[in-house]
């Protein structure tokens, strides 16, 4: 998380996190792979929706996200 908010590279996550930078990568592919974000992301937006903390009137999809293609409409 640190690395997709911060701006930084693997090699610049600071020590205090704990294992090295390739420990670090290689657990976040791995979680990528099998696709630990996306279920926890759906657990996250499960539990706003059962407490009705989501409002759906108001949202934002980001170039992170749905890849922009040059020339499209």
């Amino acid at each position: 998380m640190f690395v997709a908010t911060s701006g930084c590279t693997w090699r610049q996550i600071p020590p205090a996190f704990g294992p090295a930078w390739p420990t670090v990568y290689r657990r976040f592919a791995h979680w990528s792979a099998t696709r630990v974000w996306a279920r926890l992301h759906r657990v996250v937006l499960d539990e706003l929706g059962a407490r009705g903390g989501l409002d759906w009137s108001r949202f934002a999809i980001d170039s992170v996200s749905v890849r922009a293609l040059k020339g499209g409409s």
